[in-house]
């Protein structure tokens, strides 16, 4: 189904840019719309001048409001970065140590021995993901709070996954906590605390922190989350949809989600990031180190901002988030003052940042894999599509987009696989392989995934 695409602003800053970048983008970006692969508002800035900044489809099906820059979409996982500058301000107020345990203000959970504000901030404090364990043991016509979460926790001492700083795992439970930590320490409700010290002060006067996130039509400008639904062969509102009931029971949680923002709100934030206006350019530095883990390693992850650097573009921060139809990415280039800002309200869409990447610097995409596509039937499709387990608490989900296959762990952000054969897949932002292996009956029963020399394993269980 195609919509009309509303045109809300695009000109090139000639000094900077000739045409020929920006139109390659937007032929890239009305491409795909054309084939329903994206919907939502896409922003390119340079040096804090707008570039293109377009919006692609509808923000409600049903009255056929059209998306503009002013649209609020629900930003899920890019909300970590606001609760680590929430961190970050309390660290420089003197409120808090980073290296202190983070037990220190949720002492109903000192049992979790080791752990740090800091491993909180960068996914190295080994906490089990919160999600997990609600969807199997928590009643589920309620509404969950962080409160709920510090409860559960306290009373049946889940296990932690690994020792403290010894491995990197992503975790929404952390920063549900780091949440509750700025609320303990400075007596604000988070969204308060937020709104009086970074959405003011930046004037972002269409960012804030809902206490529900179930979709609502009492939020003006609201970018509807939409799932296409096969059985109804139509988009149809997430909230409608039984496979996302976990919405509502999760709504009542913030720190590592909950931040709604527009496309023009999230620009004036990654302005203030190149100045000393929120904290110390060194507070800014820590935020962007990436994590060291206690056998010397590094993990490219920061505080709250995923992290990248190479020849071609410097040193690039970034976050994607994934939430109920919703698919966000808010990414900064520091060393040459760039901004890619993409909030897509379609579930299936494709976060294609990559791609806008090369087009912006006028490059050629490569294929670091060198690998070729082919087209693989429905039937072969369906038998790697499924939910395979790592460990306890930790999955690994192949799930299907029409004929479009992807792949995401445990809460993270789909990305788009591609068949080399029936049973050998590669992605194209990186150079990495997804092996399945049949059992002796012929039906696909576990997985490898590859990343460099790293490998990891996992069993088909549903």
């Amino acid at each position: 189904m195609k919509y009309k695409i509303t045109f809300v602003f695009l000109f090139a800053v000639q000094i900077l840019f000739g045409q020929k970048n920006i139109q390659s983008i937007d032929s890239l970006l009305s491409s795909l719309y054309a084939k329903s692969r994206i919907n939502g508002n896409v922003l390119i800035a340079d040096k804090g001048n707008i570039i293109y900044n377009k919006s692609f489809g509808m923000a409600n099906e049903s009255t056929r409001q059209e998306l503009n820059e002013n649209s609020i979409f629900d930003l899920a996982s890019v909300s970590k970065q606001f609760t680590a500058m929430g961190i970050m301000l309390l660290k420089e107020k003197g409120k808090l140590k980073l290296d202190e345990p983070f037990s220190t203000y949720i002492p109903e959970l000192s049992f979790y021995k080791g752990v740090s504000i800091r491993h909180l901030l960068n996914h190295t404090g080994g906490l089990p993901d919160y999600m997990e364990i609600f969807e199997k043991s928590f009643d589920k016509t309620k509404i969950a709070t962080n409160k709920d979460i510090i409860d559960y926790f306290s009373k049946e001492k889940p296990e932690a996954l690994f020792a403290p700083n010894s491995k990197w795992e992503y975790s929404n439970t952390g920063y549900a906590l780091l949440a509750s930590i700025i609320e303990r320490v400075y007596g604000l409700k988070y969204g308060d605390f937020l709104s009086k010290y970074i959405f003011k002060p930046l004037e972002m006067k269409s960012t804030f922190v809902q206490k529900n996130k179930h979709p609502s039509n009492e939020i003006k400008n609201l970018a509807h989350s939409y799932a296409y639904s096969d059985s109804l062969k139509s988009l149809v509102l997430t909230n409608e949809l039984e496979e996302y009931n976990y919405v509502k029971m999760f709504s009542g949680i913030v720190g590592d989600g909950g931040v709604f923002s527009t496309v023009l709100d999230l620009l004036k934030w990654d302005r203030s990031l190149y100045t000393d206006r929120l904290i110390s350019a060194e507070g800014k530095k820590e935020m962007f180190r990436p994590a060291v883990l206690a056998d010397g390693s590094n993990f490219n992850y920061g505080y709250g901002w995923q992290l990248d650097s190479n020849e071609v573009f410097g040193k690039v921060v970034s976050h994607t988030g994934g939430w109920a139809g919703y698919l966000t990415l808010n990414e900064l280039h520091i060393d040459n003052d760039k901004t890619i800002i993409i909030l897509f309200n379609h579930k299936g869409s494709e976060i294609v940042n990559k791609t806008i990447r090369y087009a912006l610097y006028e490059l050629p995409e490569p294929n670091p894999t060198g690998k070729k596509e082919i087209i693989l039937t429905p039937e072969q499709l369906n038998e790697i599509a499924g939910v395979y387990q790592i460990q306890e608490g930790m999955e690994f989900f192949i799930t299907l987009n029409g004929d479009k296959p992807y792949a995401s762990m445990t809460n993270q952000t789909p990305l788009r696989i591609y068949a080399e054969s029936e049973t050998s897949f590669f992605l194209k932002e990186f150079d990495a392989t997804i092996l399945f292996e049949k059992d002796e009956n012929g039906n696909v029963c576990k997985l490898t995934f590859s990343q460099g020399k790293h490998k990891m394993k996992a069993k088909k269980i549903k």
